[in-house]
């Protein structure tokens, strides 16, 4: 069990700020608060939740198992891909986004 949980905690940790970011970004488009302006307070909000979100994988990365198996490669590998999925499907959402 704690094999599998290693192994879907990055695509986990992905979705929830995934979730978070998006939620947040039409939470302030509803609000009337556009995050268009960079030092707007809701842009803020948005790069906060993401920068935080991108830190919570380092404690995932110093605890996934390591060795030359199969078996200690891939929640390794997972977390790197849950780690990439959150640069690349949020960064857009943070940098260049409109309501």
């Amino acid at each position: 069990m704690r094999w599998l949980a290693h192994l879907i905690a990055g695509p986990t940790l992905w979705a929830l700020v995934f979730s978070l970011v998006y939620g947040a970004h039409g939470w302030a488009c509803a609000a009337q608060t556009s995050p268009e302006g960079l030092g707007s307070a809701s842009r803020m909000m948005l790069v906060s939740l993401w920068v935080l979100g991108l830190i919570a994988f380092i404690p995932l990365l110093r605890i996934a198992p390591t060795g030359p198996h199969l078996r200690h490669k891939l929640p390794r590998a997972a977390t790197w891909i849950g780690l990439g999925a959150t640069v690349f499907t949020l960064f857009p959402v943070v940098a260049i986004t409109s309501c």
